[in-house]
């Protein structure tokens, strides 16, 4: 892809639109609260009891001064030398991260956007990759960018942030995750970033599509924050790299695959309306088109994985 980004700035309202109060767009608020430790849980990781035989994941906190950009930072490692090639999957966040990899087949910096489809990433001989994900929104509010021009892509950091410099190097070159993160933070915080208040108003809405399981439509999210339909899209690919409409479907999807990875399996119509689909056959619909198989196979598979992990740590008993 080439580097042809452009910063566009906030989005410009149009005639006809209207301007959310101060009340509603958060311009007189602070940031939401943010949790204050980093979450353990494996939602978006497809076959996550499989995948975690194959690679390490680790997560580690971003400092005071970076966190309401960066959402945290993520290693993984893995050794399949001898042993044939993995294929993890993901059902990514609408987040961009931005990765340091070493491995057989590709090292160096990258910038990665918003993936809207299923994200694969074959896994095989000896590697690593440290990443920082940002909030979703965080990324274009840091650098100014409009995330929307490399969604599905990946791209050579020096193409997205000419700044960066030598921070490949140094980050890679940094023998502990702890390092790592030190190196990213300096880089970091040294670039002024003004406050942008559409940014806390982005963060706002998808914070309560993420955690809000009823709202699964985007005339409700319009509804609650004041905002029309055409600047909640603008806003939405400026900064988070994806329509509201794909952002509310992927976390509804991601809610649905975790409930199904830990057994939730005993009345698909109820919790495919609980996920907010039109009945069972649209959520089964979706769901095998994204994860490549039915709600009920990914079910049991993840259920043969989860006790596969659990035979081999429980000691037999005589």
């Amino acid at each position: 892809m080439s580097s042809t980004l452009v910063d566009r700035g906030p989005p410009v309202l149009e005639e006809g639109d209207i301007v959310p109060n101060r009340a509603e767009s958060g311009a007189a608020e602070p940031a939401p609260a943010r949790t204050p430790s980093i979450p353990s849980d494996t939602k978006g990781i497809l076959h996550p009891d499989e995948q975690a035989k194959h690679r390490s994941l680790v997560r580690c906190p971003p400092s005071p001064t970076v966190d309401r950009y960066v959402e945290w930072y993520w290693s993984v490692r893995w050794d399949l030398r001898g042993r044939p090639p993995y294929r993890a999957e993901v059902l990514s966040y609408p987040s961009v991260n931005v990765t340091f990899e070493r491995s057989d087949t590709r090292t160096g910096g990258f910038v990665n956007g918003v993936c809207t489809t299923k994200f694969v990433r074959e896994l095989g001989g000896l590697g690593e990759t440290f990443g920082i994900r940002f909030r979703a929104g965080g990324f274009g509010a840091f650098t100014g960018l409009d995330v929307g021009s490399f969604r599905d892509c990946s791209v050579d950091i020096a193409d997205v942030m000419p700044d960066a410099g030598e921070l490949t190097e140094r980050v890679l070159d940094a023998a502990t995750d702890e390092r790592r993160r030190a190196v990213v933070e300096e880089y970091l915080t040294g670039r002024p970033v003004a406050d942008d208040p559409t940014y806390r108003l982005v963060l706002r809405i998808v914070e309560a599509m993420a955690t809000e399981l009823e709202l699964t439509r985007v005339d409700q999210i319009t509804d609650r924050f004041g905002v029309p339909t055409r600047t909640l899209q603008r806003m939405f690919r400026r900064y988070v790299g994806a329509g509201p409409k794909w952002v509310l479907r992927r976390y509804r999807l991601q809610d649905g695959a975790d409930l199904l990875a830990k057994g939730r399996t005993a009345d698909l119509a109820a919790l495919a309306a609980e996920l907010g689909y039109f009945d069972q056959a649209h959520f089964s619909r979706e769901f095998t088109a994204e994860v490549g198989m039915a709600p009920l196979e990914y079910a049991k598979n993840s259920l043969r994985s989860r006790n596969e992990v659990t035979a081999k740590v429980t000691p037999t008993r005589i």
